[in-house]
């Protein structure tokens, strides 16, 4: 099984508001970069998407680490909650309905497909490859605000 890094990050201008997401993949010493935004949006929902759209890129089952700041996506999978929310159709304790749990149905379903091990990164701080999916997510936000 081929074994591929995966860097993401998500970034709101606003929360809610303008956001963007970033990745990066390394499988073998290539580096693929990607990003996007959305228009009106949360922090929350594009650390999702980055990682979603960063598993989207690959074309076979792999083996993938996973490296984010945010303890909201990481701590959903390894603290079980995603696996959880699946069993009470993504409701909550209070039956309220889980926040943007279309994004983690998707995302649910990709990490099936890979063996993924999340990892949690310090934001913002010395970590080469999280402060270039920062700048990825931050510059797309920037491009969408100047076309908006």
């Amino acid at each position: 099984m081929k074994k591929v890094v995966l860097y993401t990050d998500g970034a709101c201008s606003g929360n809610p508001g303008v956001g963007g997401w970033g990745a990066v993949l390394m499988f073998k010493g290539f580096e693929k970069r990607i990003s996007g935004a959305e228009q009106s949006t949360t922090n929350n929902r594009m650390e999702l998407t980055a990682v979603i759209e960063g598993l989207k890129c690959l074309k076979e089952p792999c083996e993938v680490e996973i490296y984010s700041d945010s303890a909201y996506t990481v701590n959903g999978f390894n603290n079980g909650w995603v696996y959880g929310w699946e069993k009470t159709g993504f409701k909550k304790a209070d039956n309220k309905p889980v926040l943007n749990d279309d994004l983690w149905r998707e995302l649910l379903s990709l990490t099936r497909i890979h063996r993924v091990t999340f990892i949690k990164v310090k934001g913002h701080a010395d970590n080469e490859y999280n402060n270039l999916c920062d700048n990825l997510a931050t510059e797309a936000v920037k491009n969408l605000k100047n076309k908006l």
